[in-house]
């Protein structure tokens, strides 16, 4: 007698219950995003900030939720953490994008002065973390002066001339050549100073547009001031250290570092020493970042 087994479909896997989204749940939300746009406050200076990050930690739909508001809003994340806060960075698109053309307009509408704004920014991120494995350890701090940048901007563009002459191409860039074969000839023709008579430089020296990069990026949250020194010192700050992160792949970042001027031996970076020569303008006392 042959027995007759009656197969049944497997029983469905019971869904898994999502807890709907109240809307205290999005208020919390937008909060924290809310927080990430306030690049100057310190997580473990606020209860709630502190609060809502461990929740976004600990609570992943939550975290879904709050991701979503940022992209909602045009605004990548780049960590969150006790250390960086809700890092956010603005896309392209967003609202909160703060273009290098409207930043330099609210000092000069000269185009030059916009291509050098766009190169102290560079030149900033580059001195601050001149190694891949300065932008890898979060314990990383960079520091810069502002004196310090000028001389390594100048410097730079020392190297970018050579290089021009060896090439037998020194003359003006053609419209296709990299962004610092362009550059170096406007920098270098710019005064590092031009102090007025009360001893304030100028706004469209060199060592000013430093000046106004360095203190915008103080005011973004990226560097913390530490002293009047050499044109002023700054120190760099986790947001800082994701932001320039995000933009290591930038063609214009990597040639300034290939440029070689600041090579990194026991843990300090310096400017390459200067040829003795008497057209190379570097800045007096420019006081070079150091890095711990």
């Amino acid at each position: 007698m042959t027995e007759h087994v009656e197969w049944s479909e497997p029983e469905a896997a019971a869904a898994p219950v999502s807890t709907p989204v109240t809307p205290a749940d999005a208020a919390d939300a937008a909060r924290l995003v809310a927080f990430g746009l306030q690049p100057r406050l310190q997580p473990a200076r606020d209860q709630e900030y502190t609060e809502l990050l461990r929740r976004y930690r600990e609570d992943p739909p939550f975290a879904r939720l709050a991701d979503a508001v940022a992209t909602g809003l045009g605004l990548v994340v780049l960590e969150v953490s006790p250390r960086a806060g809700m890092a956010v960075t603005a896309a392209e698109d967003s609202v909160f994008a703060v273009r290098m053309g409207d930043y330099a307009r609210r000092t000069s509408a000269d185009a030059a002065d916009r291509f050098l704004h766009g190169l102290a920014h560079l030149a900033v991120a580059a001195m601050a973390f001149p190694r891949p494995e300065d932008l890898a350890d979060d314990g990383y701090i960079g520091r810069v002066t502002v004196n310090g940048v000028d001389a390594f901007v100048r410097q730079a563009c020392r190297r970018l001339e050579e290089r021009a002459d060896e090439q037998g191409e020194n003359t003006d860039p053609a419209t296709d050549a990299p962004a610092l074969e362009a550059a170096w000839r406007i920098w270098v023709r710019r005064s590092a100073t031009g102090a007025t008579k009360d001893a304030r430089r100028l706004a469209g020296s060199t060592t000013g547009i430093v000046g106004k990069a360095t203190a915008f990026l103080t005011e973004s949250g990226f560097l913390q001031r530490t002293g009047d020194d050499n044109g002023g010192t700054y120190r760099t700050t986790a947001r800082y250290q994701l932001q320039v992160r995000d933009m290591a792949g930038s063609a214009a970042l990597a040639e300034l570092l290939e440029l070689g001027v600041v090579p990194v031996t026991d843990g300090t970076a310096t400017l390459l020493p200067a040829e003795q020569t008497d057209d190379l303008e570097l800045v007096a006392d420019a006081g070079l970042p150091f890095h711990s």
